[in-house]
């Protein structure tokens, strides 16, 4: 007896292997019931959850095709250039969106890697990034207000930090040692990057600091969606 993961993973073969391209037609609801002897609804959620996944799209009254799965932007995980240079020289119509500057509460792990005092005040700084209209990443800074203190006032327009740190006098960056892993996205997350709760997010944790002094900036969190990058660490 079939089930409801047999289909999908008999279509996604079919996908991968070429033998549908995108947005091909594919065989309808009662056509896959059929082949696979099924109910009908075991074959509307198959195709519910591959268009949950991105590998199908739907049209009313026409029904589903293939999506095109080759935007695969190339990530290149390093601190010297900031993400907005990387995906402008790859060529990507791409934005940054200021989505919100505030103060966080008190987090040990945080205020231990800035190197601050828990009297201190740290921001959390968050930018959408987009590329053709699509939003792909969200990228959270948290820095210390005794490193930057305008950064209550000029935060909320920030969607570079490091055309920020160069405007502060700061020119040259390092990373500390990176920290991945996968998880999938909260209702927020889902929400800011138009995907489902099955398209897993990678999430990178690292410090930047500056290379002249050794000062720690920042650190930060960012979460990729895992469908729209080929990594190179």
């Amino acid at each position: 007896m079939f089930e409801e993961m047999d289909i999908m993973d008999h279509l996604i073969q079919m996908i991968q292997s070429g033998k549908y391209e995108p947005d091909d037609k594919l065989p309808s609801e009662n056509e896959i019931a059929d082949w696979f002897k099924v109910p009908r609804i075991t074959a509307r959620k198959a195709y519910e959850r591959l268009q949950e996944l991105g590998y199908i799209y739907s049209k009313q009254g026409k029904g589903s095709f293939v999506q095109d799965r080759n935007l695969r932007i190339p990530l290149v995980l390093s601190a010297n250039k900031s993400f907005s240079q990387k995906m402008i020289e790859l060529g990507y119509q791409y934005e940054s969106k200021n989505i919100f500057c505030e103060p966080i509460e008190f987090n040990h792990k945080i205020y231990e890697t800035l190197g601050v005092e828990e009297t201190d005040r740290v921001y959390k700084i968050g930018r959408l990034r987009i590329i053709d209209g699509r939003p792909i990443a969200l990228h959270i800074s948290y820095i210390a207000e005794s490193v930057f203190p305008d950064i209550e006032r000029s935060g909320k327009d920030i969607t570079s930090m490091f055309t920020y740190y160069k405007s502060q006098g700061y020119e040259n960056f390092q990373s500390t040692e990176s920290t991945l892993r996968l998880t999938h996205p909260s209702k927020y997350e889902r929400e800011l990057l138009a995907c489902s709760s099955l398209i897993p997010l990678l999430v990178l944790e690292c410090q930047c600091k500056d290379s002249e002094s050794g000062r720690t900036l920042e650190y930060s969190k960012t979460m990729y969606r895992g469908d729209l990058f080929t990594y190179v660490i």
